[in-house]
């Protein structure tokens, strides 16, 4: 998409103050995403050092190496800066981290702003999913809240590649006015109101995306990864529809979509962990390896933990447990395994 398109986008629309936490890869991005959508963003950053560069230089050499990033798009290290006046504000945090950056600024977001998570993950301990962290850290009305996922590998979307994401609230007015703020000429924000869905739509196809990473680095071929992708939708699937999720919300972007990009690509972190796995690298060594966090191997114990809960079987999560725990060797993992040799409906 040519900048002139860009640049009568921002004249033409409506400029809001959007505020994102988070200046690792895909926070980044989605504040480019923003800004080029015709909006003033400002990043927050914890190192002063990234803030600077990113304020000054319009780069961010840490996590999108070549990328130039819009004018509009400013940094800064003090959260309170950041904030400050914000009319929107998107969560781009490690899942785990996220519960004490709430507690940072639970009393410096604006009243009745939308709060955005742009996050895939489960919390260890609680196996609440981030809208349920930030519900519960902040005290807000669930209607204030919305996801954002779809197939969103950062690089991509950071050269201008066209993509589409759906933003999910349980206001249709919140979604729309995210979804408002995140389109631009390259990337497309559908909604709807299944947050549930859309969330464990993120969350478990990184589980399966460890698991053909794995087989991946096995050097098992096309047949065993597409058979992994299609059980593994099934189990996706189920889970949800046994949370609230909705069916069609799995076949959708936030589901079969994002699980496409992430099985497929080697931009994928969690397809990468689990490559390492399968080549024989031990867990400790893969996380070392890894430049930033690979939230499918943080939520492979609570989702099982869930799952277990609601009676719901996931024969592939359970084997990439295993490769984790080092109780299953990598090339052992298969998409046939069940927990019985009876013949099965699909």
């Amino acid at each position: 998409m040519n900048t002139e398109a860009l640049r009568t986008l921002a004249v033409a629309g409506q400029r809001r103050r959007l505020a994102v936490l988070g200046a690792g890869s895909w926070g980044t991005t989605f504040a480019k995403v923003l800004a080029e959508g015709g909006n003033d963003v400002v990043l927050w950053a914890r190192r002063p050092e990234l803030a600077r560069e990113i304020s000054e230089t319009k780069r961010n050499s840490d996590y999108l190496r070549g990328i130039n990033l819009p004018i509009s798009l400013v940094a800064d290290s003090s959260v309170e800066r950041v904030l400050d006046g914000a009319e929107q504000v998107y969560l781009s945090v490690p899942s785990q981290s996220l519960r004490e950056v709430l507690a940072q600024v639970r009393d410096l977001i604006p009243a009745d702003v939308p709060v955005v998570s742009l996050m895939k993950g489960v919390e260890k301990g609680t196996a609440l999913r981030m809208s349920e962290v930030i519900c519960q850290e902040l005290g807000l009305d669930s209607g204030r809240i919305a996801v954002a996922s779809g197939p969103n590998l950062a690089l991509e979307i950071a050269k201008r590649q066209p993509t589409a994401a759906v933003v999910a609230s349980e206001s249709a007015q919140t979604a729309a006015e995210v979804a408002s703020a995140a389109t631009n000429p390259y990337f497309r924000c559908f909604v709807n109101s299944d947050v549930i869905g859309t969330e464990f739509g993120g969350v478990l196809k990184n589980l399966i995306a460890v698991a053909i990473g794995i087989v991946d680095g096995v050097g098992y071929g096309e047949n065993t990864k597409a058979s992994i992708i299609t059980r593994g939708l099934a189990e996706m699937t189920e889970f949800a529809v046994a949370f609230g999720g909705r069916p069609e919300t799995l076949a959708g972007l936030a589901g079969l979509g994002d699980l496409i990009a992430t099985c497929g690509s080697p931009l994928s972190r969690n397809n990468t962990a689990g490559r390492l796995l399968g080549q024989g690298y031990a867990l400790a060594d893969v996380v070392r390896q890894m430049n930033q966090v690979a939230e499918g191997l943080a939520s492979v114990a609570p989702v099982l933990e869930l799952a277990e809960a609601k009676g719901v079987t996931m024969p592939i999560v359970s084997q990439v447990q295993q490769v984790l725990s080092g109780t299953l060797a990598p090339r052992d993992l298969a998409p046939h395994l069940t927990d019985t040799d009876e013949p099965q409906g699909e």
